[in-house]
C-alpha cells in the first residue's frame, strides 16, 4: 500500500495544532491503490438468519463447527405468544440429541417498572442452574405478549468445537416484562455446557407456548 508523505515541520505550529494547509489534496498525491485483499470485509460474518411465525422453536443445526472460535446468536424483537412466557436455549453435542446438555448457569437483571417507578439489581436464583439439563433462560421474568412488547439481545457461545474444554456462554437482553406491570428487563445470563464434546446445534424457544415473531441471526466471529 502507498504512503502519505508531508513534511512535518511545515504543516504544524508551535502550539503542536494542525495548519489548515496540512489537509490537502494535495497530501494524497503519493496514494497508490489498495492491493486486493488488503481490505477483510470485517470480523464478524452472518451464517443464518431464521424468522419465527408461530414457531414452536428455532433450530441452528448446521454452521457450528471449527470454522469460528466464537457464534453470536442476534435476537431481534422476539415476541412470545403467551404472555409471561420465558425464552431459552438448549445445545446438542456432537452426535446427541435432545437438547438435553449439562448446563450450570448464573443470571442476574435490573429492572424498572413504569407505573410503579419500582426498580432494583439483583441474583436470580430462578434463572440458574448447577449441573441441570433443562433449557436455560435467556431472558428473565417472561416476556409481556402486548403487541408493542418484544425482547432483543445476543448470546455468545465460545469455541464450541474444542474437544478438551467446557463450553462457556454469555447473553446479555432486553425486554419488556408482562402485562400489568410493564418494565424494562436487563437480562445478564452465563455459564458453560458441562462437556468436552464439541457443541454442533443449539434450539430456542419459549417455556409455554410458541415464538410468536422475532429473528434470530447467527454469526461466526474470526
Amino acid at each position: 500500500m502507498g504512503t502519505i508523505t508531508r513534511t512535518f515541520a511545515n504543516n504544524i505550529t508551535t502550539s503542536g495544532v494542525f495548519k489548515p494547509t496540512a489537509f490537502n489534496n494535495a497530501s494524497f498525491d503519493n496514494v497508490t491503490a489498495v492491493p486486493s485483499g488488503a481490505v477483510e470485509g470485517g470480523n464478524m460474518v452472518l451464517l443464518s438468519t431464521q424468522t419465527a411465525s408461530a414457531s414452536a422453536s428455532i433450530s441452528f443445526t448446521t454452521g457450528i463447527d471449527s470454522t469460528y472460535k466464537e457464534y453470536m446468536f442476534v435476537f431481534n424483537n422476539i415476541h412470545p405468544a403467551t404472555d409471561g412466557a420465558f425464552f431459552t436455549f438448549q445445545a446438542n453435542a456432537s452426535g446427541e440429541s435432545g437438547f438435553n446438555e449439562t448446563i450450570t448457569s448464573t443470571m442476574f437483571r435490573a429492572f424498572h417498572i413504569e407505573v410503579s417507578d419500582a426498580s432494583g439489581l439483583g441474583y436470580q436464583t430462578s434463572g440458574d442452574q448447577a449441573q441441570g439439563t433443562s433449557y436455560n433462560q435467556i431472558f428473565f421474568d417472561g416476556i409481556s405478549n402486548g403487541s408493542d412488547s418484544s425482547g432483543s439481545g445476543t448470546l455468545h457461545l465460545f469455541n464450541p468445537s474444542n474437544t478438551t474444554f467446557v463450553k462457556h456462554f454469555i447473553a446479555n437482553t432486553m425486554h419488556m416484562n408482562p402485562t400489568g406491570g410493564e418494565g424494562a428487563i436487563h437480562s445478564f445470563a452465563a455459564g458453560y455446557f458441562n462437556t468436552t464434546s464439541a457443541i454442533t446445534e443449539i434450539d430456542f424457544k419459549m417455556t409455554t407456548g410458541n415464538i410468536d415473531a422475532g429473528t434470530i441471526q447467527m454469526f461466526g466471529i474470526l
